[in-house]
């Protein structure tokens, strides 16, 4: 006959088994219930030319049917885009200042005024990178800065002319919406005034940056340098005075879905309005070195990435370009967005100081991403900033088979 003792303890082990079988029946069935969640009709859908809503684009974005989503945004991109070529651009980052009055947590660029360590470029320097540029088969320049205390209209306006007057065929691809908002601060100026007097400089598009998320339930969370509807209202500016901009999203900021499905919706709502939007770049937050990595407890994936990827494509149906972001999500990765909708490799990026500040150092010349498209099935054109492209002489020599050198070479011995 049991002790008592004996029999509690038959019972613990019961009901731990217990405890067992049932979580493992409930991940079972979670599993289950993600593999068989069906996403066809929404594919459908978007594959018929019909709109997709913001439930749909959530119920892609929960889902992991990824091969099935990859599939239906690269026939869309095809559809749009030519199907053989993958464009990619030669410009060059050049952050002119990294002074800035105001503080994102994402950042690990920016140094307050008056802070060891801060720069002004001069024009003389900015000039002697454009050169550089030049002889490389350089088209054009992302040309962005902090948000400096004493930088008003007119201190724009000087270096566009400039520039212009010295390059008048080199594309000054310049500034974001943070910036011209930070300009009319300065200058009491609305933001249509401003573009106007920028674009009369020289200015010949605006990048999308500082979008991150558009909700202001994230965005005062982790910045200080313009809301939402700030950022939509510089960019209808932009739009409204003759320019071209691009739109981006930067996630995994402490957003979920629904804060990224909200950011899609009012980037198509404005093209919608405008149709000033070229293309749409995303990219995953880079951590290292921020004060907000130190609180993110969960990164996205290179499955979210693509995700993301495929339903701006999908849903992004008045958008025209989708770019892969290799710079910050590696080469191969930015190789396999090419199968998931995306039709442009972005830049060979000569210089790029505020991602590689956080910890993205990602590198390629013109021969390796050529070579990264053609690996994919694709035949690599070289693009202008406004998507024109560009032929050089004997450009396809750098296409001739010969060993890639290795960066660094790394040996393990097996006992």
């Amino acid at each position: 006959m049991f002790s008592h003792e004996k029999l509690r303890t038959k019972i613990k082990i019961i009901s731990r088994v217990l405890s067992c079988l049932f979580v493992a029946n409930a991940f079972r069935d979670k599993i289950v219930l993600v593999m068989s969640s069906n996403i066809q009709p929404i594919l459908d859908k978007a594959l018929a030319g019909e709109r997709l809503t913001a439930e749909d684009a959530t119920a892609l974005l929960e889902s992991y049917d990824i091969a099935k989503m990859g599939a239906a945004a690269h026939e869309i991109r095809i559809r749009k885009n030519p199907s053989d070529v993958v464009t990619y651009i030669i410009d060059r980052n050049i952050n002119y200042t990294n002074v800035c009055n105001v503080v994102c947590t994402f950042c690990a660029f920016y140094r307050r005024p008056g802070k060891p360590e801060t720069y002004v470029h001069s024009i003389e320097e900015i000039e002697k990178r454009i050169d550089e540029t030049i002889a490389l088969g350089g088209t054009g320049v992302l040309m962005q800065g902090g948000l400096h205390p004493d930088f008003n209209i007119e201190w724009y306006e000087n270096l566009l002319s400039t520039l212009h007057a010295k390059y008048p065929t080199f594309q000054l691809h310049c500034f974001s919406p943070p910036e011209i908002h930070n300009i009319s601060l300065i200058s009491k100026l609305d933001y249509e005034t401003i573009l106007h007097r920028l674009k009369a400089a020289g200015l010949n598009s605006m990048p999308g940056g500082g979008g991150e998320i558009l909700d202001d339930e994230v965005r005062r969370r982790v910045s200080t340098k313009c809301t939402t509807q700030e950022w939509l209202d510089v960019m209808r500016a932009v739009h409204k005075v003759g320019l071209r901009s691009t739109a981006t999203m930067m996630f995994g900021i402490g957003d979920n879905i629904s804060h990224r499905v909200r950011h899609l919706q009012r980037v198509r709502d404005l093209q919608d309005e405008t149709g000033g939007f070229s293309a749409f770049i995303s990219w995953t937050f880079q951590r290292e070195n921020t004060a907000l990595g130190r609180k993110i407890k969960e990164e996205p994936t290179g499955i979210d990435y693509l995700k993301m990827v495929a339903v701006s494509r999908l849903f992004l149906d008045n958008v025209q370009h989708i770019q892969s972001s290799w710079l910050t999500q590696g080469l191969r990765l930015g190789q396999t967005a090419l199968r998931f909708g995306a039709d442009d490799m972005g830049s060979i990026m000569i210089e790029e100081n505020v991602v590689s500040a956080a910890g993205a150092n990602t590198e390629a010349n013109e021969k390796e991403l050529r070579y990264q498209i053609s690996e994919a099935g694709f035949v690599p054109q070289q693009r202008d900033i406004l998507y024109n492209y560009v032929n050089r002489e004997n450009v396809d020599e750098l296409d001739e088979r010969k060993s890639m050198p290795l960066k660094q070479l790394s040996v393990a011995f097996a006992d």
